[in-house]
């Protein structure tokens, strides 16, 4: 699938607007359930499901920008990025986390912004990308947050 810039941008913007529109409701309490997850992975709470959303959308922001990776995660497989995210964030307060939602997202739409139509045209894709902006984000605020809600 070949896509357009207001494509994507109308993609990423649904699902901070779902995203946070779940999470602006979410009671101190929330904010510590338990998502749920696999006993050999780290023990999310929903505030913790939130920064792993985040991280990706800012990873992707920064390729879009031509950035490279925080050089403490170069080299690093996902699952040591996931966990050196989770060690990071996991004691901030949800309200930090929550700002640094709105932070990367306000990044993440001036980074497509910024690229030229063409670019988002110049190859066949996914019709999911690209993913950390819309479906990584829906799963994880899927099976991982409102999951843990219910």
């Amino acid at each position: 699938m070949r896509h357009t810039r207001a494509g994507v941008i109308d993609r990423a913007q649904r699902e901070f607007s779902e995203l946070d529109a779940l999470v602006s409701r979410l009671s101190a309490e929330d904010w510590q359930r338990r998502v749920p997850r696999s006993e050999t992975k780290d023990p999310w709470t929903v505030k913790d499901a939130l920064a792993h959303i985040v991280y990706w959308k800012l990873h992707t922001a920064r390729v879009l920008r031509g950035e490279r990776r925080p050089p403490e995660m170069r080299g690093l497989d996902v699952p040591r990025i996931n966990h050196l995210v989770y060690e990071e964030w996991r004691k901030r307060s949800p309200d930090e986390v929550r700002a640094w939602h709105h932070d990367v997202h306000a990044q993440v739409m001036v980074a497509l912004a910024a690229k030229p139509e063409e670019w988002f045209a110049r190859r066949e894709r996914s019709v999911y990308w690209p993913a950390d902006f819309g479906s990584h984000s829906e799963a994880h605020r899927r099976k991982d947050i409102e999951a843990a809600l219910q």
